[in-house]
């Protein structure tokens, strides 16, 4: 890929996506009527539970993870005392293949349950299934990135070039070059540009519930069901 290409792919893409991310949330969160995760428990329950509660507890370890991995240099952890074969082993391989785990079989069991119940599927948009799906491909690309394709990967360490990469974004000088090429393998590659899309999109699908705080609930008064025999 020419330098041209690979500044798209990894400056020009990366800050149209976080830009979309940020000021799309900004502009969805002032229509707050709007946003609703639009439950379907009603239509079926019991692999909606194990499946939310599987997604939910998984993807907070993963994104926790990503953040270390990426915000945290490995000078720091070195200095503090971990050294790099804790990290990766017992850190990286040991709880983040926990909470992958637990990701990949709660969205797997949403995704069967999405398009394997009829009365489910009826009432899902056509942005619900591309969300659910995309979450998927995004989810088992990191999965076969950390336990296949990098242990297979001799003397590739994603924190010497992603994680790098990942960092100087925010500092607004993108180290592109730590991208190009063959320093880091494909499916990692994909699985970041998998990754980036589900975060422009984020504010135009039912995503978006998951950064809003109704508030409101706390003082509203308290909404009286009766049995109806």
């Amino acid at each position: 890929m020419s330098d041209f290409g690979t500044v798209l792919l990894w400056v020009v893409y990366p800050y149209a996506m976080l830009g979309s991310f940020f000021i799309g949330t900004f502009v969805r969160m002032r229509k707050p009527g709007t946003v609703t995760a639009k439950s379907s428990e009603l239509l079926e329950k019991k692999r909606l539970i194990w499946g939310s509660i599987l997604f939910h507890v998984g993807i907070l370890g993963v994104f926790g993870g990503h953040v270390i991995g990426i915000f945290v240099p490995e000078s720091f952890t070195r200095s503090i005392g971990i050294s790099d074969e804790f990290y990766h082993r017992v850190l990286a391989m040991g709880i983040g293949g926990f909470f992958g785990a637990m990701l990949l079989v709660g969205v797997l069991v949403l995704v069967y349950r999405r398009f394997s119940d009829p009365r489910v599927l009826a009432t899902s948009s056509i942005s619900d299934n591309i969300v659910i799906l995309a979450l998927a491909v995004t989810i088992i690309l990191g999965m076969l990135s950390s336990f296949v394709v990098g242990p297979q990967t001799p003397g590739f360490d994603y924190r010497q070039n992603i994680s790098i990469w990942g960092r100087t974004l925010f500092t607004l000088q993108p180290h592109w070059q730590a991208m190009a090429g063959s320093a880091v393998p494909l499916v990692y590659k994909l699985h970041i540009i998998c990754g980036l899309a589900i975060f422009g999109f984020f504010p135009y699908t039912r995503l978006v519930h998951a950064l809003y705080v109704p508030l409101q609930y706390i003082t509203r008064r308290f909404v009286v069901y009766r049995r109806y025999n």
